[in-house]
């Protein structure tokens, strides 16, 4: 979601990616549905595991309530954790909430580019 919602508002002020440490198989079908109520389809997205040749692409890390003090690569640029609810498992409702609550964010971040 922070991927697709960051490359939409930046307007080539610069590019996300997504990766986890952990990252699922698929992307959750709730999420799809989530971006698509939304005009935002993510349905192609693939997971995929953050490496440090990924991190070495990038300027900055946004986590989304990695730990990364305990195991997440990231540590090795700037990072900041959000700290948010993982969808998985969660109602429609609690995934609507995070998604709206990860727009808000990435649009305060792209303010500050």
């Amino acid at each position: 979601m922070a991927k697709a919602f960051f490359n939409i508002f930046a307007k080539g002020k610069g590019i996300a990616d997504s990766a986890g440490t952990a990252p699922a198989s698929e992307v959750n079908p709730l999420v799809i549905h989530a971006m698509k109520e939304i005009g935002i389809d993510i349905s192609m997205e693939k997971p995929k595991t953050l490496t440090i040749e990924l991190l070495r692409k990038f300027d900055r890390v946004i986590t989304m309530g990695c730990g990364t003090e305990k195991s997440c690569p990231a540590s090795y640029l700037p990072t900041e954790d959000w700290e948010l609810d993982d969808p998985a498992g969660q109602s429609p409702e609690t995934v609507r909430r995070i998604r709206d609550e990860i727009k808000n964010r990435i649009i305060k971040l792209v303010e500050k580019l």
